[in-house]
């Protein structure tokens, strides 16, 4: 009887969520039954028939720390009992005050004023709200473009989604907000100048955003807006000296210089900012997912010091969300910050990047692996038709094979991970920072053995 309960359990869910259920870059027409995941522990997710995933993605970029860690759990449920919620618009409570206060300890340089959101998305669009604004009251009001990069996802709402380079999901929703220029991204693998110099590509990249800058008159730019490694198209890491040289035109030209860490913080590199392992200071970081885990939604921007100036003469920056700082996100982000000192997470990655890189490197023998590219604990696998000519597919062919084949046989043959159309085809893989050898043969096998049929299917 409770086995034909469960099963009446399981169908109703899958029925509520094909009828109900709003999920998100989802195509709602597929009626495959959807993957219902019901708990996590370690790195390892279940499903509702009790099947065991490892979480390769760590959820989307986010549960650095892995899953069912009781201590955050407790550490909400405390705040949650003593001060649920309360704004941070003109009030303060204690755990917004400390997080700020630790995270000015951890942000690179200057970055000491801490400005929280909800999400990634709120980050980015309050950064460049804020760029904007210091713009204008600093006798600059000109200056409202941003410069961004091919490919590059920046966030979802009408002003991340702007600064976005992701031609595909931003169509339907044009015209959106005026002045965000695109410049070329850092994908070595297919650089269109210098493609047997690193360093020089790295400097033609780099360049590429000064000419931007001139074309559009330095006087009417903001804002740069780059990730240290990009992760649309499949985790771009920067040349050597891409993001001095950048930060020298940006000096150069007045313009800030915005460090997009939504994926990138919080140990993905192996550091607690990726703008602290390619050694460069942002005038803005923004900030999510990692910071509390995925254990309750919390995002942020950490501002320079010179930013911050103008708005403690009088000046108000006009902006705020209903959830920003939220009590029990913060008391979250607090614990989240205290198992990575307690565990060394930081230097697990460090100690291990190595490892797992050399262990996706071992697929490249596969016909179908064009290249393996990334950094700490976050790698792209871009797959190819020819090995030789480096020829990619086209879209009816990624449609076969990302989502005719791929994400579907990487799921049932136990892995999360992402196979992604924006750009080339790709793999992604982003592990729980406390993986290890153990799970990065447990990927590779899996992938090897995908990978292997993909091919016999083209």
């Amino acid at each position: 009887m409770g086995d034909q309960m469960t099963d009446i359990s399981n169908f109703a869910m899958q029925e509520n969520a094909h009828r109900h259920l709003w999920m998100h870059f989802t195509r709602m027409s597929e009626t495959n039954q959807v993957p219902i995941i019901v708990r996590g522990e370690g790195v390892w997710v279940y499903d509702q028939y009790g099947k065991r995933y490892l979480d390769g993605l760590s959820g989307l970029f986010t549960s650095q720390v892995g899953h069912g860690r009781t201590e955050l759990a407790e550490a909400a449920a405390r705040q949650a009992g003593q001060l649920a919620y309360f704004p941070i618009w003109s009030y303060a409570h204690p755990m917004a005050i400390e997080l700020a206060d630790r995270l000015a300890e951890l942000t690179p340089g200057d970055c000491n004023r801490i400005f929280f959101t909800t999400g990634g998305s709120e980050a980015v669009e309050s950064a460049w709200k804020l760029a904007r604004q210091f713009f204008a009251v600093t006798g600059q009001p000109e200056r409202k473009k941003v410069i961004s990069r091919n490919i590059a996802y920046h966030g979802a709402t009408m002003g991340a989604l702007s600064i976005t380079g992701v031609t595909d999901i931003k169509t339907p929703f044009e015209p959106l907000v005026a002045g965000a220029v695109k410049v070329p991204n850092t994908n070595f693998y297919r650089a269109p100048y210098f493609a047997d110099d690193l360093e020089a590509f790295g400097r033609w990249a780099a360049d590429s955003i000064e000419q931007a800058i001139l074309m559009e008159g330095p006087e009417t730019v903001a804002a740069v807006f780059l990730e240290p490694v990009q992760n649309a198209g499949g985790c771009f890491p920067p040349p050597p000296g891409y993001f001095q040289r950048v930060r020298e035109i940006c000096d150069r030209h007045g313009v800030l210089l915005v460090s997009d860490e939504v994926i990138c913080a919080f140990g993905r590199l192996g550091h607690y900012f990726g703008a602290e392992r390619y050694d460069y200071q942002p005038d803005i970081v923004t900030m999510a997912k990692g910071l509390t885990s995925g254990y309750s939604p919390l995002g942020a921007m950490a501002v320079s010091d010179r930013l911050v100036e103008p708005f403690l003469q009088g000046e108000s920056f006009l902006h705020g969300v209903t959830f920003g700082g939220h009590p029990v996100s913060a008391a979250v982000a607090l614990a989240n910050i205290d198992v990575f000192e307690k565990e060394g997470l930081l230097e697990n990655v460090r100690e291990n990047e190595g490892a797992f890189k050399a262990a996706l490197d071992t697929l490249s023998d596969l016909p179908i692996v064009g290249d393996v590219r990334g950094a700490g604990y976050f790698y792209g696998i871009e797959l190819v038709k020819d090995k030789d000519t480096r020829e990619t597919f086209d879209d009816d062919e990624s449609e076969r094979l990302l989502r005719g084949f791929l994400s579907g046989a990487l799921y049932e043959a136990g892995l999360i991970c992402r196979a992604d159309d924006r750009g080339d085809p790709v793999v992604q893989l982003a592990p729980p920072l406390t993986c290890g050898p153990e799970e990065f043969e447990v990927m590779t096998t899996i992938l090897r053995s995908v990978l292997t049929e993909a091919w016999k299917q083209l």
